[in-house]
């Protein structure tokens, strides 16, 4: 339901705060993001800003395919379902 980096965060407010790992993620809405709409809007968006980097991945440069994936997490702040988040940016890339 949450990601390892989300869950580093979880347990550091939990040792300082001494609440539970639910309350934590639910106050702070970390729940991972699996929703493929909201997720979809994010990639359309990171490849709208990178059109040049779109156009060397289609050429070759699939190295790229990091860097997009970056950019996502980045917009998503860490929440977006990894698994999810490559599938919809290969078919979108392909």
């Amino acid at each position: 339901k949450i990601s390892g980096k989300i869950a580093k965060e979880v347990f550091e407010v939990m040792f300082k705060s001494k609440k539970s790992p639910i309350n934590i993620v639910e106050e702070k809405g970390l729940l991972q993001l699996t929703d493929t709409n909201e997720i979809e809007i994010i990639i359309d968006k990171i490849l709208d800003l990178n059109k040049e980097k779109v156009k060397d991945y289609k050429t070759g440069k699939t190295k790229l395919l990091g860097f997009f994936v970056g950019q996502a997490m980045k917009l998503s702040k860490g929440r977006a379902n990894p698994k999810i988040l490559n599938e919809i940016l290969l078919k979108k890339l392909s």
